[in-house]
């Protein structure tokens, strides 16, 4: 690896701990980068350029570790925290309940979306599906929310919001996106359903790294771990910067102006693209 190849790692990397935590697609925004500018999969390949875009999220997921270690290990009953109520603690059952619609579908679709999805002219319509449902979330939820903390979460809203996932796979929609946008729909507040969403990405997104290395293992190389090694090093370092300031801003400004810049976005992309 040269400079410049380690240099579009770096700025792979920044572009996906900057958006990783916004509703606004890491993974689409990383594609749009590297297909339009960076173009990586010419010195690693389609399969290992697809593969980094998904391993290097997990730079953005170790900022997550960082932030909410306390809550993480109450999950497996390592850590108490204070004021939890006695009944409906946030437990573990919650995110598995949660993530596993998206495992299955994930794992069912991984070469469609691998082979078909992973281009600018998919997320620029993916873009537009997921702001959509942000409007309809922050115009049609609930204007009192009834779930203002983790531990009212019933295992049922965590299955619906489960559900809602699965349009993620589609690259371009945001993980981040459609389950905050489910959980207000659902009753939660927007500050809640973004906790969630993030302890939630921290094993499915490594379960998807895990899957996306062994299916294309065969497509890399010993000269990528370089590359991949400044890609994940860049993400944890902006993602640890970006995700308390979004947290404290998705309370305030709502989803909307989010989907706002991402049709504005897909209407600059369609302009070059088409």
């Amino acid at each position: 690896m040269d400079f410049i190849e380690l240099l579009k790692a770096l700025i792979l990397g920044l572009v996906e701990g900057m958006t990783e935590f916004a509703p606004v697609s890491s993974t689409g925004h990383m594609i749009i980068v590297d297909d339009m500018w960076l173009k990586t999969e010419e010195f690693l390949g389609m399969y290992s350029a697809n593969t980094f875009k998904i391993v290097v999220q997990l730079g953005s997921i170790l900022a997550v570790v960082v932030v909410m270690w306390k809550r993480l290990l109450s999950l497996v009953g390592l850590y108490k925290i204070k004021g939890q109520p006695a009944n409906r603690k946030f437990n573990l059952i919650h995110v598995i309940v949660g993530m596993l619609p998206a495992v299955i579908l994930g794992f069912a679709f991984k070469d469609y979306i691998d082979d078909y999805l992973f281009g600018v002219k998919p997320v620029i319509f993916s873009l537009v599906a997921g702001a959509i449902l942000m409007i309809v979330a922050d115009k049609f939820g609930p204007k009192r929310p009834t779930v203002t903390t983790l531990d009212k979460i019933s295992y049922g809203q965590a299955l619906k919001i489960g559900l809602v996932q699965c349009l993620s796979l589609w690259p371009g929609f945001s993980r981040s996106g459609a389950t905050i946008s489910g959980g207000v729909l659902l009753g939660l507040d927007h500050k809640t359903a973004a906790d969630f969403t993030f302890i939630m990405a921290v094993p499915i997104m490594a379960g998807a790294s895990l899957v996306s290395v062994l299916k294309n293992w065969e497509y890399m190389s010993m000269d990528h771990i370089g590359f991949y090694a400044v890609g994940f090093v860049s993400a944890f370092v902006f993602a640890l910067l970006s995700i308390k300031f979004f947290l404290k801003l998705i309370d305030k400004i709502k989803l909307t102006p989010f989907a706002i810049y991402r049709i504005i976005l897909a209407i600059v992309l369609a302009i070059i693209v088409f």
